[in-house]
């Protein structure tokens, strides 16, 4: 990973839908443990093992599935501090996919 990483760092994510989240990750880069901030599920905390790779220096997919079974997948851009995130849930007897943009904080 680049000097430019994720790993080890936290960041408060704010998404377009007003939900916002304080992610802390692994100093590894292997692990997440997130906090919702703001937003329906304010006060839901959990861990999760990652899946990443750099796509390009500073940029990195993240994705992990959490306890509910939702699976969640970010593109973090570094420089720029913006996320683009595709989570998806079952609700209603059927798969719902939903996009999102959001941008980060150093917390």
């Amino acid at each position: 990973m680049s000097a430019l990483s994720y790993a080890g760092r936290t960041f408060v994510l704010r998404v377009d839908n007003g939900v916002v989240f304080r992610n802390t990750y692994a100093a590894d880069g292997t692990a997440l443990h997130y906090e919702t901030l703001e937003g329906p599920t304010r006060g839901a905390s959990e861990d999760v093992a990652l899946h990443a790779a750099e796509v390009a220096p500073g940029i990195f997919v993240v994705g992990w599935v959490e306890e509910s079974g939702m699976t969640v997948t970010h593109v973090m851009n570094l420089g720029s501090l913006t996320v683009h995130a595709l989570w998806t849930y079952e609700t209603g007897g059927h798969r719902v996919a939903e996009l999102h943009t959001g941008t980060l904080e150093t917390a």
